[in-house]
């Protein structure tokens, strides 16, 4: 029997989403430690030239959530409703759809790359280091769209902990050819490139061999047709994921513009720490939401009222007070965490920190809109998902960086994500009431 088939009381669910919890942490610590050492070994210029190059790869990874999230909660409907052959056909159909669109992607990247960059906001002094980190970045395209689809389909087949095990294999990869290719080989900002880029390959290359060799299993690779309902519905569903990660490069491209007008190059720096250490403190609220997902799907399929009103109510329970815990360790840690990044007393040390204590305040309000988004994929209504997201992460945040700034300064930029999240609230909830009675979670 399949994990996501039992019945779940609030510590076996906790204990179902540990190891996707886990992953996402880890994968948030192994990205800072490519920071970091980007920092401390290159120059904070370098770090500054990752994050504006990190848009194009937020893309590549948008289309790979997309595709997982939105296939995920398909193909665990279709299991919960019993018709594991075609579950198996919609899961082949979507991970050939992730390699197709990756090849795809490489090509055109290879073709544009330098415009792009430009006009993410590559000046002269930057460009060389964003080029060789987004060139070589770009030929690992497909392994990255397949990592992020087998991330959640790992969870939906019944074993979250092979998705735990890669990612910390991977990671822990990433993290040695970090050293070995910046420090001894002196490879530059190219070298924790090609260091990410491998550590991408071992879950992607694993979970090609998995679900075609593990013939037993829930899922796994069989004979399937183009349907492009199939993937037009999948991609619909998890439009609400890509939409997020889609937002999180404009943003990224916003405050970028922001920083450069009011503080240069340091305040670049000074605001890549600030959504690293963002992405390790909202992990556990993401790695949560992926984990009891599929759960959620399964008996919206099977028509389990009783255990969906219980699964409900333990999340709810969870991300409220993983929230407040998280938001009084940001307070504390703050001066720790940017420390990995820059030098106690540097501007921009100051930077951050005073930017910081202002930004964590929106970790009170995240936790709920990151559940929210997740529960309606879930429940495959893609499109409430998607406009709780598109609101929370594009329209609020980015009328708060556009209109606060030129109002009240720098400190405006700092305080529009909490603002954002905010104002996400007041939407979840109002979604959540009025679709309660045709989903029955409450």
């Amino acid at each position: 029997m399949n994990n996501i088939q039992k019945n779940f009381n609030f510590t076996s669910l906790i204990s179902y989403s540990i190891p996707t919890i886990a992953m996402m942490v880890f994968m948030s610590m192994y990205s800072i430690v490519d920071g970091a050492f980007v920092s401390k070994y290159i120059n904070t210029n370098a770090l500054s030239a990752l994050n504006i190059a990190y848009p194009l790869f937020n893309a590549v990874i948008a289309i790979g959530v997309m595709l997982g999230a939105g296939g995920s909660a398909l193909i665990a409907k279709k299991m919960g409703e019993d018709k594991f052959q075609e579950a198996k056909e919609n899961f082949s159909l979507i991970v050939y759809a992730g390699i197709a669109i990756g090849l795809t992607l490489t090509i055109l990247g290879a073709v544009f790359m330098k415009p792009m960059l430009g006009f993410l906001g590559a000046n002269d002094l930057l460009m060389n280091y964003c080029y060789d980190y987004a060139f070589t970045l770009l030929l690992f395209t497909t392994p990255t769209i397949l990592q992020m689809i087998f991330q959640y389909l790992f969870i939906t087949a019944g074993n979250p902990h092979l998705g735990l095990g890669l990612t910390i294999v991977g990671g822990g990869l990433n993290m040695i050819l970090d050293y070995i290719f910046i420090v001894p080989l002196n490879m530059g900002i190219s070298g924790a490139a090609l260091a990410t880029g491998i550590g991408i390959m071992v879950p992607s290359l694993v979970g090609l061999f998995y679900f075609s060799l593990n013939r037993k299993g829930t899922l796994c690779f069989v004979k399937t047709k183009l349907r492009m309902g199939i993937l037009v519905h999948g991609c619909a569903n998890g439009s609400s994921e890509m939409v997020t990660e889609l937002s999180n490069a404009v943003i990224t491209f916003l405050y970028n513009a922001i920083m450069l007008r009011y503080l240069g190059e340091d305040g670049v720096a000074a605001i890549t720490i600030l959504l690293y250490v963002d992405f390790l403190l909202k992990a556990a609220l993401l790695g949560f939401s992926m984990g009891v997902s599929p759960i959620i799907s399964y008996n919206y399929g099977s028509q389990n009222i009783a255990q969906i009103k219980r699964i409900f109510k333990y999340c709810f329970s969870f991300v409220l007070a993983s929230s407040l815990v998280i938001y009084i360790s940001s307070s504390l840690c703050a001066p720790l965490l940017t420390s990995i990044f820059a030098h106690k007393g540097s501007n921009v040390y100051n930077l951050a920190i005073s930017g910081f204590m202002l930004y964590n305040i929106s970790f009170l309000f995240s936790g709920f809109n990151i559940f929210s988004s997740a529960l309606f994929t879930a429940f495959s209504n893609g499109k409430i998902s998607a406009i709780i997201s598109f609101l929370r992460t594009f329209v609020f945040l980015s009328a708060g960086l556009l209109v606060l700034p030129p109002l009240i300064g720098i400190k405006g930029a700092w305080i529009a994500v909490t603002i954002s999240e905010g104002l996400s609230v007041i939407m979840s909830l109002f979604f959540l009431i009025r679709y309660r009675k045709i989903y029955q979670y409450l």
